[in-house]
């Protein structure tokens, strides 16, 4: 036995495969929702459609090395 994971575009497409399902050629089973996962996707779209620049970067590595010197220093 083979398992793969197929993403449904069509819904006649789940209807052949509901199909194939009742005729005991294949079986359908429902996929966990991996919380993990979903947070990985969601933050790589999140990078791909805001990309910090360079003075944004050294920006924030300033602010947050002024604030661990002043904890630091007092």
């Amino acid at each position: 036995m083979q398992t793969i994971q197929v993403n449904v575009i069509n819904p006649k497409a789940y209807k052949l495969l509901q199909d194939l399902a009742e005729l005991d050629l294949i079986s359908l089973g429902d996929v966990k929702e991996n919380g993990f996962l979903k947070t990985v996707s969601e933050l790589r779209e999140k990078a791909a459609t805001h990309s910090l620049s360079l003075d944004e970067i050294t920006e924030e590595v300033e602010s947050v090395r002024a604030n661990r010197y002043e904890k630091n220093k007092g």
